[in-house]
């Protein structure tokens, strides 16, 4: 009843086996999970959609942001345009 067989031997090596891959299997979604979180993350910032990952490119755009002093938001560093205070140093 206790002792070891073939059968025994071999199935418990395939249910380590099975295991062992689903495992694998799972941290390989994680990673494509945490892989497409940071694409999407990335590709916020114009309109706030965010672009597809498929459609990212590897020469991205990125611009330069400058804080406003008056309001505290971030603004293109060119052609930025005013918040609509009377302070603001931005035109337009």
């Amino acid at each position: 009843m206790f002792g070891f067989s073939l059968t025994k031997i071999l199935f418990t090596v395939a249910v380590i086996i099975i295991v062992w891959q689903g495992y694998k299997w799972l941290g390989r979604m994680q990673t494509r999970r945490d892989a497409i979180a940071r694409e999407g993350a990335r590709g916020k910032g114009r309109g706030g959609r965010a672009t597809a990952p498929a459609a990212a490119s590897s020469s991205a755009e990125f611009e330069e942001m400058v804080e406003c002093p008056v309001c505290g938001d971030f603004v293109p560093a060119r052609g930025a345009v005013s918040c609509g205070r009377g302070e603001c140093p931005y035109r337009g």
